[in-house]
C-alpha cells in the first residue's frame, strides 16, 4: 500500500498498463482495485495515468471502483438516483452537476462531522462505559450457555459493577430519552 500522499506533498502516480495491471510507483509495486479504495479511504491524493499513452483515467478507474463497490456490497446508491443521474448526460444541466454533487457530498461529510459530536456530546464516556460492561455480561452469559463450565474460565472479568434494580432501569430510560433527542436531531437536519 501506498505512503499518504499529502504526507509528502505530491501526488502518487498509478500506472495502468495494457493487461488491465496497476503499479504504484511510489511503492514499486502492483495494486488492485481494491488497494486504490483504500487509498481513497486513507485519504491519499494519487493519479492514474495510461501507461502507453500517458492519459490522465482516474475519472474511468474511480467510476469503476464505484461499479465494483456497488456489485459486490451493500448498494449505496439508488436506483433512482442512477436513473436520474444517468438522464442527466446530454441534458443542458449536465455542466452544473459536477460542482453540485461536490457541494453536496462536502455539507454531507459536515453534517456528519457535527452529528459525531453531538452524540459523543449527549451520549457522553459513561454511556459507552455501561454499554461495554452489558456487552461483557450479555458475553458471559452466553459462553456460560452455550459451554458450560467454560464460559467462567475464559471470559475476562468485568472491570465495573453492572448496574443493578431500579438503577439500571432508569439508566436504560435516559438512554431511550437520549436516542429520541438525536433522532428529533437527525429529523431536524433532515429537512
Amino acid at each position: 500500500m501506498a505512503d499518504k500522499g499529502d504526507a509528502g506533498g505530491d501526488t502518487v502516480i498509478i500506472k495502468k498498463y495494457a493487461n488491465r495491471r496497476l503499479y504504484n510507483t511510489r511503492s514499486s509495486s502492483y495494486i488492485t482495485l481494491d488497494d486504490l479504495a483504500g487509498m481513497v479511504r486513507e485519504d491519499v491524493d494519487f493519479q492514474v495515468v495510461d501507461a502507453k499513452t500517458g492519459n490522465d483515467i482516474t475519472h474511468s478507474i474511480l467510476t469503476q471502483i464505484i461499479v465494483e463497490e456497488e456489485a459486490n456490497g451493500e448498494h449505496m446508491l439508488p436506483v433512482s438516483f442512477l436513473r436520474q443521474l444517468i438522464g442527466m448526460y446530454g441534458n443542458s444541466m449536465q455542466a452544473m452537476m459536477p460542482p453540485y454533487l461536490e457541494a453536496s457530498m462536502a455539507n454531507f461529510q459536515t453534517n456528519q462531522s457535527k452529528l459525531q459530536d453531538a452524540f459523543k456530546t449527549s451520549i457522553g464516556p459513561e454511556a459507552f462505559t455501561r454499554l461495554a460492561e452489558t456487552n461483557m455480561a450479555m458475553f458471559q452469559a452466553a459462553a456460560k450457555a452455550f459451554m458450560p463450565g467454560q464460559g467462567a474460565k475464559n471470559a475476562p472479568a468485568p472491570t465495573a459493577k453492572k448496574p443493578a434494580g431500579k438503577k439500571a432501569d432508569e439508566d436504560i430510560d435516559a438512554l431511550r430519552a437520549q436516542m429520541a433527542e438525536m433522532q428529533r436531531k437527525l429529523d431536524t437536519l433532515g429537512n
